[in-house]
């Protein structure tokens, strides 16, 4: 069995998507962890997970840029993903990628139980109340709309993590999403090979948002908040799209 990982040494696998739209999600991710005193690193030769060609079918290009990432990430430390679906790939479908590659098999279940989602490591490793007390009150009220993207809900099994923390922000009012739980129709490639079938999802799950009331709408998935952005802005509704690690990082109190 693996040693506990020591939560003040982590990593940040900081995904494609982050980092080459959504950059501040992963300062964001770096702000909330050093607040708590984690000391964060992050490889800057880091790409991609190999979940894209996983997914399409084109296992053979898949292997060597996911046997990249595992040349890159140290089993010995947490390794925090701010993504559901590229955490989901690593722990639960790099073995069936390397199932018949001994040594990388081993390598993947070394690394497995150290991956985390980033709301499921602050739930697993630090108390709200610790939490809590790094953020600054606010006056302010946004209504907050939580979105269960699916590979954190369902492949996963994080869904209650973040809504703890989103209801313990100040200046946060998580509000009933109808049908928080349905897909919004992104799916990566699914968008791209079934647009009309997603962009179908994307209406349904617009019209549910705007119900709810909510001036924010917040994920843990950067694609999904994309897709729903997108829609958004297309509509010229003035709800925002915001990470949970966006929402922690701007509530945090300022240094003395």
């Amino acid at each position: 069995m693996s040693a506990p990982p020591d939560r003040r040494r982590v990593q940040l696998f900081v995904t494609c998507v982050v980092d080459q739209l959504f950059p501040d999600v992963g300062e964001s991710v770096v702000k909330v962890l050093s607040a708590l005193g984690a000391d964060v690193e992050f490889d800057t030769d880091q790409t991609c997970c190999a979940q894209p060609a996983f997914n399409s079918g084109f296992w053979d290009d898949a292997r060597p840029v996911a046997r990249r990432l595992l040349g890159q990430l140290d089993p010995s430390k947490p390794v925090i993903v701010p993504s559901g679906s590229c955490a989901a790939m690593i722990r639960n479908y790099y073995r069936e990628l390397f199932a018949d590659d001994p040594v990388n098999l081993s390598r993947v279940n070394r690394l497995r139980p150290h991956i985390y989602e980033f709301t499921e490591y602050l739930h697993e490793f630090f108390d709200l109340d610790m939490i809590s007390r790094l953020l600054s009150d606010s006056p302010s009220k946004d209504g907050v709309a939580f979105h269960e993207a699916c590979h954190t809900k369902r492949e996963l099994g994080v869904d209650a993590q973040p809504k703890a923390l989103i209801d313990m922000m100040p200046g946060v009012r998580r509000v009933n999403l109808p049908q928080a739980e349905v897909c919004c129709g992104f799916g990566g490639t699914f968008s791209i090979k079934y647009p009309d079938i997603s962009g179908a999802m994307l209406s349904d799950k617009l019209d549910c948002i705007e119900a709810s009331g909510a001036n924010v709408v917040a994920a843990c998935d950067s694609s999904c908040l994309m897709h729903i952005h997108g829609g958004l802005r297309r509509r010229g509704s003035a709800v925002r799209t915001k990470h949970v690690a966006e929402l922690l990082a701007e509530r945090l109190k300022q240094p003395a």
